[in-house]
């Protein structure tokens, strides 16, 4: 099978997916317009998280690869980037979800060109934009987004994931190696199988932020509102009994530094709704691991593939076989250099 099939097989059946870049510039865009170019008898929906599409980073003022789109493709975005956009569009609906870029609209596209996507801020607002676009019959939805933005992959939201990585990361390669296979390990971690406590975490889930599951199955929720900077306050009203710590939240170093250190922890495992809310690093993760710490999640991050860009526009790059080497002597699953954007 050649690349080409071998990438678009991996798309599956899939209503909703992501596409999450570690930083810009490594070809998450790409990704996008070589779906929508190579997917052939596809209605596709599209939209994101933040901006994306303009001409120039609105940052670093570099060219960026543009959205190429065809016509029937149903867009959500925001007026002012529906404005700036390329393409005559039709009006399907206005959804009444603001932006600093003006309400969110969903349209049909009448020509095909190049577009700017401008979609909602609020995973709420998103959810509800997904099922608008199948409602219009779309077969797969596309949402473009940020790693700092990636509650979106939710697996509440999308059913999968495409993760982009490149040199844009870092000028060192294995600083890009580390951080890629770090993220794909989170987006790995072992889903919570006892069917009781998965019910019990799910009802903690229900009303609270935080809670503790007993050896006995018995629970209570804690009053904590969120696990950022109450770490310790949340540690100590653990007794000998608790087995399970529920967090909704986000959670960060600092919250598995404490586990270390603090004297009440003793053989718990920490339970998440899904990877997207893990904010910590390789070296907290795995100091973390060595001591013992267990971290689970209720839902697991479908990741299908990733695909990389060896170059950055700053100048810098990496071999490319052996980056793509290096990336799958740590990964698992397909990793894809889809080539350069040629709608820049």
């Amino acid at each position: 099978m050649d690349m080409k099939k071998e990438f678009l097989t991996r798309l599956g059946d899939y209503k909703v997916i992501s596409i999450i870049g570690l930083a810009k510039n490594v070809s998450k865009t790409t990704t996008l317009n070589y779906i929508i170019k190579n997917l052939e008898g596809y209605k596709l929906g599209l939209t994101s998280i933040g901006r994306d599409g303009e001409k120039y980073d609105v940052i670093t003022q570099l060219p960026k690869p543009r959205i190429f789109i065809k016509i029937g493709t149903i867009i959500a975005t925001a007026r002012q980037s529906y404005e700036a956009s390329e393409v005559k569009m039709e009006i399907l609906k206005k959804t009444e979800f603001n932006t600093p870029l003006g309400e969110i609209l969903i349209l049909r596209a009448l020509n095909e060109g190049f577009i700017e996507l401008a979609g909602p801020s609020i995973n709420r607002h998103l959810q509800e934009i997904c099922l608008e676009l199948k409602n219009l019959g779309c077969d797969l939805i596309l949402i473009d987004g940020a790693f700092d933005r990636r509650s979106y992959a939710t697996p509440i939201i999308s059913d999968a994931t495409i993760l982009s990585t490149g040199a844009s990361v870092s000028r060192n390669m294995g600083k890009v190696i580390d951080l890629t296979s770090h993220i794909y390990n989170l987006f790995s971690l072992e889903i919570v199988k006892d069917d009781k406590i998965r019910k019990i975490s799910k009802d903690i889930l229900l009303t609270a932020q935080v809670g503790i599951i007993n050896d006995d199955h018995s629970s209570n929720k804690l009053e904590n509102s969120t696990a950022l900077g109450s770490s310790k306050a949340i540690f100590d009203q653990l007794t000998k009994d608790a087995k399970y710590l529920v967090i909704k939240g986000a959670i960060t170093d600092n919250f598995l530094d404490e586990y270390g250190i603090n004297k009440k922890v003793k053989d718990i495992t920490i339970i998440t709704t899904d990877p997207t809310k893990l904010f910590i690093s390789k070296q907290v993760f795995y100091k973390f691991i060595k001591k013992g710490g267990r971290l689970k999640v209720l839902d697991r991050i479908n990741l299908i593939a990733i695909t990389i860009n060896p170059t950055s526009p700053l100048g810098h790059e990496f071999e490319e076989n052996q980056f793509m080497r290096l990336l799958q002597e740590r990964i698992s699953i397909p990793i894809f250099n889809l080539g350069t954007c040629d709608n820049l």
